[in-house]
């Protein structure tokens, strides 16, 4: 016994290693656009608080929601105490090792395997390495994970920490990032509609209706003389269903002990379960963002934004292989052997599968969530084909050799994976203006121009103290946030696509400069325009100067 748990130890902490190892080498250096503004609105929210309107566009009185103020202020926090864009990198990783951590600790105490656990951990991080960002959804990603593990923990033990650590989490995910909260119940849904159902199934309505009215009608007739006749033959009825009701039971008792593939449970700590999430559906409250919780995503549906964001997109199976790679796992484990899978992980995992197909984005949830499911069914693989396999591979790898090995062969993975962060630097000049925003705060009047501006650095123009058109905050842009009569996001959308015709649209809006790329469709027509004089001129931005009533500004 003694040796086993020397064994159990040594394992988790070579586990332990390697999943830091990894979490490190595919965490990017190379900051995304919505860090920038993230800086920037932790950083006013310190000065102002949370004051519900937008200070970085030059559009004035601008409702803005704060849908992630801790997260930003956090980041802020980082960036000015703890060594600027390096530190929120550093913090990125430790944020990314937690989460891994966190993984491989979940499907650990679900699993009881630790062979399994570790390679699907390092699985799942892979199939999550594209959305490791510094941005709020790597918060969300850790209290997901948690809210999993808590819920299968409450309903195998019923202990009460597992309830408070339920309530907790819906607050800390109102305030990190209340774009995702209502998917906190989308959790509990699978289990919830599993318990109605046993619940249904157990009531046997089919037969119990028909032998209470039988009875009623026994009894009714046998109140009057003369009955006997038709007494006897409803009391006949009544046995014919009392024995079809047992033989149904019979058969009903034999399919939950050996099911053919999904295996339906009725736990009683469920109906404790949809207490704490009725309780939890208050949590949104407590937030200084208002109602935001509860209708930032029925505001974003609305809109046109998750028509033309990439993230927000339905996904091609066909044009992604990650999700091609979960899809394929599932399918030839479920259908090709004769393991059996609970009713609520098959709600979960078809639910997701088809939430990733409404929203590319949902892939994350899918392979975060549903890598727990699959843990389990592999498990159950070995337990049936190959009992022992686990426990003669873990004491293999914990031996000296089979640790060196180990390590060795996560150390190429990550060297893989980290070789291209070795000469990345933090803000890439491909993608942001960052001389042209060094010209525009040297040589333009920041006070009094109105810059039109493309989306995807809009954020970094605002980190540089410009006031932009639009950035990557999409929702603040548009009539659903705004309440406003215009569209922003989709005059940006129409002007740079010049679906509508550009003048019109900066008549309208005021515009005095513009600042887009070299090569973007507006630049070709404005080249070519004598009302706009060139500024600037880089291999990836120009920036142009708006004549206005025969006057430049």
């Amino acid at each position: 016994m003694e040796k086993e748990k020397k064994i159990k130890i040594s394992f988790n902490i070579l586990a332990i290693i390697c999943i830091l190892l990894f979490c490190f080498a595919i965490t990017p250096k190379t900051l995304q656009n919505d860090t920038f503004y993230t800086i920037k609105i932790g950083e006013h929210i310190l000065q102002n608080g949370v004051d519900k309107i937008d200070p970085f566009s030059w559009h004035e009185n601008l409702p803005y929601t704060y849908p992630h103020w801790a997260y930003d202020v956090g980041i802020y926090l980082v960036y000015t105490y703890l060594g600027g864009m390096a530190g929120i990198y550093i913090s990125t990783i430790i944020l990314c090792m937690i989460l891994g951590l966190t993984i491989y600790l979940t499907n650990l105490k679900l699993s009881k395997n630790q062979l399994t656990s570790f390679v699907i951990t390092i699985g799942m991080l892979y199939l999550l390495r594209g959305y490791v960002a510094a941005r709020a959804q790597l918060v969300t990603f850790i209290l997901f994970t948690l809210t999993i593990l808590f819920i299968e923990k409450f309903l195998e033990t019923k202990k009460i920490r597992y309830a408070i650590g339920l309530i907790i989490i819906p607050i800390l995910i109102a305030n990190v990032h209340c774009a995702v909260w209502p998917f906190y119940f989308v959790l509990y849904l699978p289990y919830v509609v599993e318990y109605l159902i046993c619940v249904i199934r157990d009531a046997h309505l089919n037969y119990k209706i028909p032998m209470k009215n039988l009875r009623r009608k026994i009894k009714k007739l046998s109140k009057k003389v003369g009955n006997e006749e038709k007494i006897r033959t409803l009391e006949l009825k009544l046995e014919e269903v009392k024995t079809k009701f047992n033989i149904s039971l019979e058969k009903s008792k034999k399919m939950q002990l050996n099911p053919y593939k999904i295996k339906i449970e009725k736990n009683s700590a469920t109906k404790w379960l949809i207490l704490i999430m009725l309780i939890s559906i208050l949590t949104g409250l407590l937030t200084p963002i208002g109602d935001a919780p509860y209708t930032y995503l029925v505001k974003t549906m609305q809109g046109n934004t998750t028509k033309n964001i990439a993230e927000h997109l339905p996904l091609v199976l066909a044009q992604n292989k990650d999700a091609v790679i979960v899809v394929v796992l599932f399918i030839a484990i479920l259908m090709f052997t004769d393991t059996k899978i609970k009713l609520h992980d098959l709600f979960m995992l078809v639910g997701l599968i088809i939430l990733m197909f409404m929203t590319r984005r949902q892939l994350s949830m899918l392979v975060l969530i549903c890598g727990y499911i699959f843990n389990k069914l592999v498990c159950s693989l070995f337990d049936k084909y190959d009992p022992s396999g686990c426990e003669n591979m873990v004491n293999n790898m914990t031996h000296i050799l089979g640790k060196i090995l180990t390590v060795l062969v996560v150390i190429v993975i990550s060297v893989y994976f980290y070789q291209d962060k070795i000469k990345a630097v933090y803000i890439d000049e491909s993608a942001y203006p960052i001389e042209a925003a060094k010209y525009i705060k040297e040589n333009l009047d920041l006070e009094n121009i109105k810059l039109f501006n493309e989306y995807n650095y809009g954020s970094y123009l605002l980190f540089q103290d410009i006031p932009v058109f639009i950035d990557s905050r999409a929702d603040l842009y548009t009539p659903e946030f705004s309440g406003w009569d215009k569209d922003i996001f989709t005059d940006f959308l129409n002007i740079s696509s010049l679906s509508a015709y550009y003048e019109t649209k900066f008549e309208e809006y005021g515009i005095t400069h513009v600042i887009t790329y070299t090569n973007s469709k507006l630049t070709a027509q404005l080249s070519r325009d004598s009302k706009y004089k060139e500024l600037y001129h880089d291999d990836k931005f120009v920036i142009y100067e708006r004549e206005i009533n025969n006057e430049t500004v």
